[in-house]
């Protein structure tokens, strides 16, 4: 391929992700085929026109079926709302096209099922937006991890938390409605999930507990029920006996976007913090006690893909920048190489492991997944 054609459906917070994404690959990468952006799609004309100008993308439409039948484009990004993501993917996928979806797959574990059944039919690319996977720290545990560096893992541990939600007089929105979900555990939790996923392999069984702090949100002078729980944790047990754990919270005041991982080993422990997301601790348990203590490594030009970035340590990656890194990784699933991200697939896998949780909250026992 020599250009890639690109539409866009929704130009919220995700939706710029992907058009700065698109825009920057080629320049980052340079190996790519050359970015058409072909057409954008939003909820009304005069927004999608809006955002086609804005984010250069020559042409919009406010019919998301029309844009995936335009045949000047390859692959559709799809940053809407959950509960819309089965639908425009599938037919996407049906079209002929390759598929950039955002997380999760969709409310229904039947909807994920479809997408990831039209995804083996169609032959073609179809990843989801796990970002965090492609961070050059969490590459470089996964290689500490196949060195053995900390011995045996025998504990995971990771909590997701914001604060978006933590005042209880934020308005209502769709993220409280029963159609987007169970709420923060398959907002947040398939976060951790997609790092397990990434590090470990897939959960084996789960148990699981919800919360919802807040019964009901400012609605239109009124106050309208919240159907969703901004609170989950879950037990996990994984493959080769290591026991894990995940916490996730969206009313976490204080919490701006945390991902905090621990590892735990027989002979150290590896530590991450999203916030921090350019650092990753080890602490190794040899030598004399009294010089133990945690090492922080700084991401620099010889984790890669930083290098692509920027050719000095110590100026930090960002959130976009994992985004671009993603770019690439489903360019080069386009093009037929092999790179690290996750699929339908694998999303799929996660689903289970969300919907495992969710019935093990409900039945109070162990599921397995």
């Amino acid at each position: 391929m020599t250009t890639i054609g690109v539409g866009l459906i929704g130009t919220g917070y995700m939706g710029k992700c992907h058009a700065l994404a698109w825009t920057g690959v080629k320049a980052v990468f340079g190996d790519t085929p050359d970015i058409r952006l072909a057409s954008l799609c939003d909820a009304t004309p005069e927004l999608a026109a809006k955002k086609a100008a804005e984010f250069g993308f020559l042409k919009s439409t406010a019919d998301w079926r029309a844009l995936i039948a335009d045949p000047e484009i390859d692959v559709v990004s799809v940053t809407t709302p959950n509960h819309l993501h089965a639908d425009m993917a599938i037919a996407a996928l049906e079209a002929g096209k390759h598929v950039w979806c955002e997380k999760p797959m969709a409310p229904k574990y039947a909807d994920a099922e479809r997408m990831t059944a039209a995804a083996r039919r169609s032959g073609k690319a179809a990843i989801l937006g796990y970002n965090y996977i492609q961070n050059p720290a969490i590459r470089y545990i996964r290689k500490l991890l196949d060195e053995g560096k900390i011995g045996a893992v025998n504990h995971v541990r990771i909590e997701m938390d914001e604060d978006f939600l933590a005042d209880p007089d934020q308005p209502h929105s769709w993220r409280s409605e029963a159609a987007a979900g169970y709420g923060a555990l398959d907002d947040f939790a398939v976060h951790p999930l997609s790092l397990i996923s990434t590090l470990f392999g897939r959960v084996e069984s789960v148990f699981g507990d919800m919360a919802k702090p807040y019964p009901d949100r400012p609605h239109q002078g009124g106050r309208r029920a919240v159907e969703t729980f901004d609170i989950a944790t879950a037990l996990l047990r994984l493959p080769g006996g290591i026991s894990g754990a995940i916490h996730v919270n969206r009313c976490a005041w204080g919490r701006k976007g945390r991902i905090f991982v621990q590892i735990f080993g027989g002979r150290g422990m590896i530590a991450f913090d999203q916030e921090r997301l350019n650092e990753v601790q080890i602490y190794l348990a040899e030598g004399r006690p009294e010089d133990q203590g945690f090492r922080v490594i700084l991401m620099g030009p010889a984790h890669r893909p930083y290098d692509r970035f920027i050719v000095a340590p110590g100026h930090q990656l960002g959130f976009n920048d994992l985004k671009v890194i993603e770019c690439r990784a489903l360019i080069g699933r386009i093009l037929g190489e092999e790179t690290v991200a996750i699929d339908f697939d694998e999303g799929l896998a996660i689903e289970r492991a969300v919907h495992a949780i969710a019935q093990a909250y409900r039945e109070g026992r162990w599921v397995t997944v």
